[in-house]
C-alpha cells in the first residue's frame, strides 16, 4: 500500500468506521428491536435466538476466509463487495414474510459483514503502520462501537415505536450507499505480498463445529439436553473440533495457523474477546426481554433506559485505545474485568433488576467494563504479527467476538428459557417473578465472563507474555521479510 497523507489516512479510517458502524448498530437496534419482532411473527425465546444468532454464525464461520481472501485478492475488492451484500441483505430483511425468511435473509447480511470488518482492520493495519498511531486509530475503532451502542437503543426504539420493527434495517441502506462510494474513490488497494492458499477443508469445519454447537445449545431446551437430536449435533461438534486440529496442524497454509496461539498474548486475546462478547450479547438479550416484556416498558424507553451503559461504551473506548498506546493493555483489561464481574454479581446476587438504582449502577459498571476491553483485544491481537498476515489475524480476533456472541445468546437464551418453562405458563406478575428468577443464573454466568476477561488479562499482559509474543513473531516472520513488515515492535502491544 502507498504511504498516505495524514488527512487521507484519517478519512481511510473513518470509511473503514463507516462499515463497523452498520455492522454494529444492526445488532444493537435489532436487541431492542426484539419484542415486537417477536410479537409479529408469533415466535418463541429460540426465534428469537435465532433472528440475531444466524447473523453471527454465518459471520464467525466466514471471518476468517474473509480475510485471508481479502490479503490474496484484495482488501478494497473484498470490503466493497462486503458493502453490496450487507446493505442488500439489509434490505431484504425488511422485507421479511415470516421468521423463516428473516432469518435467511440475516444470513445473507451477515456473509457481507463478514467481509467488513476484519478487512477493515487489516487496511487500517497497513494505513497506520507507527505503533502509537495505530493504537490510536484503534481507539477510535473502539469507540465506534460505543457510538453504535449509544445511537442503537434509541435510533431502534423510535423507530419501533413510530414505524415498526421492519424500518430498523433501512437505516443500513444510506450509510451503507455512502460507504461504497468512499471506498471505491478513496480506500487504495492493498495485498499481503505473500497470501494463503485457500483452505475449503478447514472453513468447512469451522462451520461444522460453530453451526452444530450453537444449534444444540439454543435447542436443547425445547427438545430435552439427551434427545438424540441433540446428542447427534453436539458428537458432530466435537467430531469437527478434533478434525480442525488436527488437520490444520498438518498443513503448510491452513486456515486457522495454531502458531498464531503460541504467543500468549494472542491466545488471551482470543479468550477475552469470546468471554467479554458471549458476556455482552447475554447482557443486550436478558436486558431487552426484561425492560419490555416484564417492566411494560416501550421499545423507546427501554433504549432510554441502557443509555447509561451505552454512554460510559462511547466514553471509555477511545481512553482505553490511548492507554494502551501509552501504558499497554494490562490496565483497560484489569479494569474491565473487574467492572464486568460487579456487574454480573450484582444482578445475580441482588436482584439489581427490581431497583433503579441498582440497575442503573449494573448498566453504568457494564458500559465500563465493555468500553476498556475492545481496544485491548483488536490492538494486541494484531500486534507482532507480520503484517503480510494481518488480514488473518485481524479476522482471528473478529471471529472470537463473534463466537462470544453467538454463544452468549445461545446459552444465556438456553438458560432463561429452561428456567422460565420450568415454571408453567405464568402471567402477569408471576411471570416478572419467574423471568428474574430464570436469569439469575444467566447473570452468574455473565459474571464468570468478566472473571475470566480479569484473570487471563492479567497473565497474558506481563513480561513472560510478551516474550512469548515475540518470538512467535520471529517463527511468523518469512525469512526474505524485510524486519519492518511487522504490525508492531512495540513491547508493549
Amino acid at each position: 500500500m502507498p504511504e498516505l497523507s495524514p488527512r487521507r489516512r484519517q478519512l481511510v479510517l473513518a470509511i473503514c468506521c463507516m462499515s463497523l458502524l452498520i455492522v454494529s448498530l444492526d445488532n444493537t437496534v435489532l436487541n431492542v428491536a426484539l419484542p415486537a419482532m417477536q410479537k409479529e411473527l408469533h415466535a418463541t425465546v429460540a426465534g428469537m435466538q435465532w433472528t440475531i444468532d444466524a447473523y453471527t454464525l454465518v459471520l464467525a464461520s466466514l471471518l476468517m476466509l474473509a480475510g485471508s481472501t481479502a490479503d490474496r485478492i484484495g482488501r478494497r475488492k473484498v470490503f466493497k463487495a462486503g458493502l453490496v451484500l450487507f446493505t442488500l441483505g439489509s434490505l431484504l430483511c425488511s422485507l421479511a414474510p415470516n421468521l423463516e425468511s428473516l432469518v435467511a435473509f440475516r444470513m445473507v447480511q451477515a456473509v457481507g459483514g463478514s467481509m467488513l470488518n476484519p478487512v477493515a482492520m487489516s487496511i487500517i493495519t497497513n494505513t497506520f503502520t507507527d505503533p502509537r498511531e495505530r493504537a490510536r486509530a484503534i481507539g477510535v475503532w473502539g469507540g465506534v462501537v460505543g457510538i453504535s451502542m449509544a445511537a442503537g437503543p434509541l435510533v431502534g426504539g423510535l423507530l419501533v415505536d413510530s414505524v415498526g420493527w421492519r424500518s430498523i434495517f433501512w437505516v443500513n441502506l444510506p450509510v451503507g450507499i455512502v460507504a461504497f462510494l468512499l471506498t471505491w474513490r478513496y480506500v487504495p488497494e492493498s495485498r499481503a505480498p505473500r497470501p494463503r492458499r485457500p483452505d475449503p477443508v478447514g472453513q468447512l469445519l469451522v462451520i461444522g463445529l460453530l453451526g452444530s454447537l450453537t444449534y444444540a445449545i439454543i435447542e436443547a431446551p425445547s427438545a430435552g439436553w439427551t434427545s438424540a437430536r441433540i446428542l447427534v449435533f453436539a458428537v458432530l461438534a466435537a467430531g469437527s473440533l478434533v478434525g480442525l486440529l488436527l488437520y490444520e496442524s498438518r498443513r503448510a497454509e491452513p486456515l486457522i495457523d495454531l502458531r498464531f496461539f503460541h504467543s500468549a498474548p494472542f491466545s488471551g486475546a482470543t479468550a477475552i474477546a469470546v468471554c467479554s462478547f458471549a458476556a455482552l450479547s447475554g447482557f443486550l438479550f436478558l436486558n431487552t426481554l426484561y425492560l419490555q416484556n416484564v417492566r411494560g416498558l416501550s421499545a423507546l424507553h427501554a433504549g432510554l433506559y441502557m443509555l447509561p451503559m451505552a454512554a460510559l461504551t462511547f466514553v471509555c473506548a477511545p481512553l482505553s485505545g490511548r492507554l494502551v498506546g501509552s501504558r499497554g493493555p494490562r490496565l483497560p483489561l484489569l479494569v474491565a474485568g473487574v467492572a464486568m464481574t460487579a456487574c454480573g454479581v450484582l444482578f445475580a446476587a441482588l436482584d439489581a433488576e427490581t431497583d433503579d438504582t441498582l440497575l442503573f449502577t449494573g448498566f453504568v459498571l457494564f458500559g465500563l467494563g465493555f468500553g476498556m476491553v475492545n481496544a485491548p483485544i483488536t490492538n494486541t491481537a494484531v500486534s507482532g504479527m507480520p503484517r503480510a498476515q494481518a488480514g488473518v489475524a485481524a479476522a482471528v480476533a473478529s471471529t472470537s467476538r463473534q463466537i462470544g456472541g453467538t454463544l452468549g445468546v445461545a446459552v444465556i437464551g438456553a438458560v432463561l428459557a429452561a428456567g422460565v418453562a420450568g415454571t408453567g405458563s405464568p402471567r402477569g406478575a408471576a411471570y416478572a417473578t419467574a423471568f428474574t428468577d430464570a436469569s439469575r443464573p444467566a447473570w452468574w454466568i455473565i459474571g464468570g465472563c468478566g472473571l475470566c476477561v480479569l484473570l487471563v488479562g492479567a497473565l497474558t499482559s506481563g513480561r513472560w507474555a510478551r516474550e512469548t509474543a515475540r518470538r512467535t513473531a520471529e517463527r511468523l516472520e518469512p525469512k526474505s521479510s524485510p524486519a519492518g513488515d511487522r504490525t508492531s515492535a512495540d513491547s508493549r502491544s
